[in-house]
C-alpha cells in the first residue's frame, strides 16, 4: 500500500479519530510507567534526604535533565510514527539538550582537579546503573511500542528507537532520584550508555513490531 493510499485509509478509519495517536500512546506509557514505579519502589526507592539534596544544582540536574528528554521524545516518537510526521525540528532540539549535557560535563572538569576526573567517572554505581535504568524502562517501551502500533511509520526501526529515548529517559530520571553519583561525568556515560541500550533494544524491537 503507497503512503497516500493509507493517509487515506487511517482518516477514514473511525476507530483511528476514536483514539488518536498521541491518546493512544498515553494510554500504552501510564500502565508501564506505574509498574516501574512499584518495581522502584520495591527494590530501591529515594536516597535518604533527597528533599534536602534537590537544592544542589547537581542533584537538580541529574533528576530534571532525562524529564526534559521525556518531554522531548514523546513528540518525536509520535512523529516518527506518523508517515508524514516531520520529526527534524525535534532532533534539532535533542541536539541543543545534548549540546546543554556536554557543557555540564566541560563545567564539571573545569571546576574539578584532574586527579578527581577518574573517581567522578566511574562513580559507585556503574553497573547497577546499567542495569536498573533498562530494567525501568522495559515496562514502558512495550506499552509505547503497543500504542505506536496504531501509527504507520516510514521507518519502523527509527520510530522504536524513538519509543526507546522515551522509556529510556523516564527510567533514567525515576534512577537518578536513587542514585548517589551525581557527577555529570557519570551521568553523561553512564546514562546515555544505559538509555542508547534501551533504543537499541526499542530499534530492534519496532523493526518487527511497527512495521506495516
Amino acid at each position: 500500500m503507497r503512503t497516500d493510499d493509507l493517509i487515506r485509509v487511517l482518516a477514514a478509519d473511525p476507530e483511528v479519530e476514536k483514539t488518536p495517536l498521541a491518546l493512544a500512546l498515553v494510554y500504552g506509557l501510564v500502565p508501564g510507567i506505574l509498574l516501574s514505579i512499584a518495581l522502584y519502589g520495591v527494590l530501591l526507592g529515594p536516597r535518604p534526604h533527597l528533599a534536602d539534596l534537590m537544592s544542589e544544582p547537581r542533584v537538580l540536574f541529574k533528576i530534571l535533565y532525562p524529564l526534559a528528554v521525556f518531554a522531548c521524545a514523546g513528540p518525536l516518537a509520535l512523529r516518527l510514527a506518523r508517515p508524514t510526521g516531520n520529526p527534524r525540528p525535534l532532533v534539532a532540539l535533542l541536539v541543543l539538550w545534548l549540546l546543554v549535557l556536554v557543557a555540564a560535563v566541560g563545567i564539571e572538569l573545569l571546576v574539578l582537579p584532574p586527579d578527581l576526573w577518574r573517581a567522578r567517572l566511574i562513580g559507585h554505581n556503574a553497573a547497577f546503573c546499567m542495569v536498573m535504568i533498562p530494567s525501568f524502562a522495559a515496562a514502558p517501551l512495550v506499552g509505547a511500542l503497543i500504542a505506536l502500533h496504531r501509527g504507520a511509520p516510514k521507518n519502523p526501526t527509527l520510530a522504536g528507537a524513538g519509543a526507546g529515548l522515551l522509556a529510556g529517559a523516564f527510567a533514567a530520571s525515576l534512577y537518578a532520584t536513587h542514585c548517589p553519583d551525581d557527577s555529570p561525568l557519570f551521568v553523561a556515560t553512564w546514562y546515555v550508555l544505559a538509555v542508547l541500550v534501551v533504543m537499541a533494544v526499542g530499534a530492534i524491537a519496532g523493526s518487527r513490531i511497527l512495521r506495516w
